[in-house]
């Protein structure tokens, strides 16, 4: 259930029509030894929170007022870093004891909603649940350090003709939403077919292309088979219309933990290693089971040769979980696409034995100093392949 101040998000977001979704990260924080702490603004959506664009040599700013979900209202600036080797937007000036910006805040959601270039509303969401539901409720995923919530945006396809050609062409077919499964495997046909050179890419970037192709397709998906249930006939009352969005909502939040699943699977397959993907047999259900169930039953099998991946799309609160699954092994492995965790969580995994996986692209997000041991996929591939061999 989403927490009071993801549901004002939400409201205020859908509101004004737009809204800036950033992971805070250890760059943000000043954990990484920067000029300054202060939220990076992705430059791609400069419009959307300044007038002054992002032109090289010149450094741009203007005054703003933050309102934050806990009543506090901050005298801000939004700055634009162009001359030397800068070339980047920051939100900075908070004043002393801002409670959004310490190192402990690294991973959580920044929910940036410009009234205009110098009004913004501010939000920081802390938990898995309220990120899924604030992702779920404004039709964007969050694949890499930010995205933004336009309303009036019409959509856009990010892959190149032959793939939208082809995901046109299977959503023509369907009346009724497919399987996970299906979203995966036609999202990977398409860029098997489509895309030059897929197949050799690194587990890194196999993995973050899928993920982000299987969204589009779905996305499109969703909007011809749902459009006519929202604009077809009005709702006869608010519970009717309540109805239709957690629907919505629901089948959004399912989709892509599955689609996580499917697709570190299809990575394991390309790379050779034999696995278990959700075997009902074992206790605490684990997402993934090295080299099989039947090597894991088997008490003759060599526990050292065992590997539990734990697959968590976000996982700053949920990643305990993992501890009461596959019990024989001892050492748990979380894969996530989340953006960044505080040194603090990290600590706390590394105490309890866990090792996180994350793909390469994501770990200048992660602060740096702390015990974890942080592998990208294609570290975690050859280490497999090392134990199995």
């Amino acid at each position: 259930m989403a927490s009071p101040n993801c549901e004002r998000a939400i409201f205020d977001a859908t509101r004004v029509g737009g809204a800036i979704l950033k992971f805070i990260s250890p760059n943000d924080v000043g954990t990484t030894g920067g000029h300054q702490c202060g939220y990076y603004l992705p430059k791609a959506a400069w419009k959307m929170f300044t007038e002054h664009p992002p032109r090289k040599g010149e450094n741009k700013e203007t005054e703003v007022e933050v309102a934050w979900q806990d009543g506090s209202v901050t005298k801000s600036r939004v700055k634009w870093y162009g001359k030397g080797t800068r070339s980047e937007y920051r939100l900075t000036r908070f004043g002393l004891g801002f409670p959004y910006l310490t190192a402990d805040c690294v991973g959580d959601l920044l929910v940036l909603i410009p009234e205009s270039h110098t009004n913004f509303l501010g939000y920081v969401l802390d938990s898995d649940a309220d990120v899924e539901e604030l992702e779920a409720a404004l039709g964007v995923q969050i694949t890499e350090t930010w995205a933004a919530y336009r309303r009036d945006e019409k959509p856009v396809e990010n892959e190149d003709d032959c793939v939208d050609r082809r995901f046109r062409k299977f959503a023509e077919k369907i009346e009724d939403f497919p399987t996970g499964a299906a979203f995966s495997v036609e999202a990977r046909d398409a860029l098997i077919a489509c895309v030059k050179g897929f197949t050799a890419l690194t587990p890194d970037d196999l993995l973050m292309r899928c993920m982000d192709t299987e969204y589009a397709l779905f996305k499109l998906v969703e909007r011809q088979l749902c459009q006519d249930q929202i604009y077809g006939s009005p709702f006869k009352d608010v519970d009717a219309f309540l109805r239709v969005a957690s629907s919505i909502m629901n089948r959004r939040k399912a989709r892509a933990g599955r689609s996580l699943e499917n697709h570190v699977s299809y990575v394991l397959k390309e790379s050779q290693i034999p696995h278990a993907i959700r075997p009902k047999s074992l206790e605490g259900e684990p997402d993934i089971i090295i080299p099989s169930a039947e090597a894991y039953l088997d008490p003759n099998y060599p526990v050292d040769k065992l590997v539990f991946i734990g697959i968590k799309t976000t996982c700053k609160d949920r990643w305990r979980q993992v501890l009461n699954e596959a019990g024989r092994i001892p050492e748990k492995h979380i894969l996530t696409i989340q953006q960044g965790i505080s040194a603090k969580q990290l600590t706390q995994m590394h105490t309890s034995h866990v090792t996180l996986i994350v793909p390469k692209k994501l770990h200048r997000q992660y602060p740096k100093g702390t015990p974890i041991t942080l592998l990208d996929v294609e570290s975690f591939v050859a280490d497999v392949k090392a134990r199995l061999s």
